[in-house]
């Protein structure tokens, strides 16, 4: 089996002595949720799923995030489903952490381990099973997908980290970078999914305030975070959720790498 590369120990629960105290927070304008914080009793199972659970990390909610829900996925060997998506409106966009697994759609096996991508348009039929002899861990985005009238629906994507261009943000020297796995021209698609990597060092240099909503995990490594008025330490395995507007920068202080996993809503008017 792969060795993974991204943060994939989520469980357990923490024994009587630890401390009470976290920096876990939830505010207007952004949640922090540590990785400290997602034990085995926050899971929740699945209709039509088997031998599966869900950490549910963010949903839609009237006045904050609005757009999408994100799950990290365990389905133990032998689970899955067969009926995975209740809702025809939603499009899903799904990243391997730990493990291997099969999605089946349009008659074909798509074989997807630890750092693949998957992109499944709404309204297609699709299957998820894990064949093999050990977990396999996933992040789970949904989107109730907007379609544009004029707009051919987006096609599904299969692809892995490995076979992405790493492309790096003008004037940094290679050392704030993304990973896309959805062509950010391709005016098709209404969110995207991408890996940040930032150097020892690297800086996002201005405090971003955009419309887009962000979810981001961290994958890899530490650093700090702006998030509104506030400084905040997160590390691998730690989940952040920002609503539009949130200004937001990040100092990524080593010794290794810092990577996330980045969501965000792109390519469309605003609802009025």
């Amino acid at each position: 089996m792969t060795t993974s590369r991204y943060y994939s120990n989520m469980g357990g629960l923490p024994p009587q002595t630890d401390l009470l105290s976290s920096k876990a927070v939830f505010t207007t304008a952004y949640a922090v949720i540590p990785r400290t914080v997602m034990s085995d009793i926050v899971t929740s199972m699945l209709p039509h799923w088997e031998n599966a659970r869900a950490w549910i990390i963010s949903r839609p909610l009237s006045g904050f995030a609005e757009t999408f829900a994100q799950y990290i996925m365990e389905v133990a060997p032998q689970g899955g489903s067969a009926r995975p998506e209740p809702d025809p409106r939603a499009s899903a966009a799904i990243f391997v952490v730990d493990g291997e697994m099969t999605i089946e759609m349009d008659g074909q096996q798509n074989q997807l381990r630890t750092g693949s991508f998957a992109y499944l348009p709404a309204g297609s039929e699709w299957q998820i099973w894990n064949r093999s002899d050990a977990p396999v861990r996933f992040h789970w985005v949904r989107k109730a997908f907007q379609v544009v009238d004029g707009l051919d629906m987006p096609p599904a994507i299969f692809t892995h980290e490995d076979d992405c261009v790493l492309d790096p943000m003008p004037d940094t020297d290679g050392k704030w970078a993304t990973t896309r796995f959805i062509d950010p021209s391709d005016i098709r698609y209404d969110m995207h999914l991408n890996i940040v990597t930032f150097e020892p060092g690297a800086v996002i240099p201005f405090m971003e305030t955009h419309i887009m909503e962000h979810g981001l995990y961290v994958l890899e490594g530490k650093a700090v975070y702006r998030l509104n008025q506030d400084w905040v330490e997160v590390e691998a395995g730690d989940y952040m959720w920002l609503r539009s507007y949130c200004p937001q920068a990040c100092y990524a202080g080593g010794p290794g790498r810092f990577r996330y996993l980045l969501y965000k809503d792109v390519n469309r008017h605003p609802a009025l």
